[in-house]
């Protein structure tokens, strides 16, 4: 089977670029599927991960004002699929033209989108004026008209069904990143964090949290590792907390493995999901999570007091409590961690990919 992908970009070091490395390489390499990967502006071939040296990659060009980009673009990527003749599509693009691409392509084969966040992407501060409520209320509606046009739209968690009023809708969870035989000992006195600074994520709720954690263990240090926004400001921040000597900033690194072996305690501080990947990736290493039950992903990894803690989105002081209960009982965040690390099995990319291959075959066949 040809099988398209048509993405932005793959060579950052984000959660959609994580998944396609290891799904794509998988149908490549596992299932024999003839796999080309459609990027936008990408000129770099220098990619974050590592994908299968059989997939193939062919970059469209186009610049200008919106309106020029956006002719560029859809001519050039009808003459890619024109040209490569795929017997199915699957585009990963969170952006609003990556909805109505079955509309600009005329749906040439069938045509699965993935969507990889939450529809909650489209709120990037607290402030809902009428203005920001009308153009999201506007979106949602465009987002929908496009969507249905789709053979498949598939989410990331049960939560996401809600968002959608849709009848081609599934749910596919994203694969496991990897799974180590060995564990996090559990002792050294590190929480961790992943993720970019932005909004998303919350780390301003995080520090203000961790400003709790730290009057009562100050020995304990916070690691937060993802591409740094200087207009985040969480440098000021942290300072004006005066947690500024316990709270430790890193660019992404390519062996966050060690970085998960190396902590105790994981913590979720995002204002909304896709998924949570990084909860997953935790868990392998027996790391339990604290994490906010924000809207979606969350609830459907962390079984609550079992293999983590759920706390309720934006509750700084629960957020805190959390984090101060693992590290106070280490029995505690051990039995959570052996736990985390049997539960997390069942998104193995075996298991994963299997879904994906069912599907592509099933809307073949038809």
């Amino acid at each position: 089977m040809k099988l398209v992908y048509i993405v932005n970009r793959i060579d950052g070091p984000g959660g959609l670029e994580r998944v396609l490395s290891i799904k794509a390489s998988m149908l490549a390499d596992d299932y024999n599927y003839d796999v080309h990967i459609v990027t936008l502006n990408q000129e770099s071939t220098d990619l974050f991960y590592e994908f299968s040296n059989k997939i193939q990659y062919y970059n469209i060009s186009a610049t200008g004002n919106p309106i020029s980009k956006i002719y560029k673009y859809i001519t050039k990527l009808r003459k890619a699929v024109k040209t490569l003749k795929p017997d199915a599509i699957a585009v990963c693009d969170d952006g609003l033209k990556g909805l109505f691409l079955p509309i600009l392509l005329s749906k040439p084969v069938p045509m699965v989108y993935e969507r990889h966040v939450s529809r909650q992407a489209e709120n990037q501060n607290d402030k809902k004026s009428f203005l920001s409520k009308f153009k999201a209320s506007t979106t949602f509606k465009l987002m929908n008209f496009g969507a249905k046009y789709y053979n498949k739209f598939v989410v990331l968690t049960k939560g996401n069904l809600n968002e959608w009023q849709l009848n081609n809708i599934i749910v596919i969870p994203n694969p496991l990143s990897f799974y180590p035989s060995e564990s996090s000992t559990l002792t050294n006195k590190t929480v961790l964090a992943v993720g970019k600074q932005c909004y998303q994520k919350g780390y301003d709720r995080l520090l203000k949290s961790w400003q709790i954690v730290h009057e009562k263990f100050p020995d304990w240090t916070l690691k937060i590792y993802g591409t740094i926004s200087k207009k985040e400001k969480l440098d000021t921040l942290a300072n004006t907390l005066n947690i500024q000597n316990s709270v430790k900033f890193y660019p992404p690194v390519k062996n966050i493995k060690d970085k998960y072996k190396e902590a105790s305690i994981y913590v979720l501080s995002s204002r909304y999901e896709g998924f949570g990947m990084v909860l997953t990736e935790a868990m392998a290493y027996g790391v339990p999570c604290v994490a906010f039950n924000c809207p979606y992903g969350p609830s459907d990894i962390i079984t609550d007091k079992k293999n983590g803690l759920m706390v309720k989105n934006g509750d700084i002081n629960g957020l805190a409590e959390g984090v101060i209960s693992l590290i106070n009982n280490e029995n505690l965040r051990k039995s959570m961690g052996e736990s985390a690390k049997i539960d997390v099995k069942r998104y193995f990319p075996e298991k994963i990919v299997a879904q994906w291959n069912d599907l592509f075959n099933s809307l073949i066949q038809d």
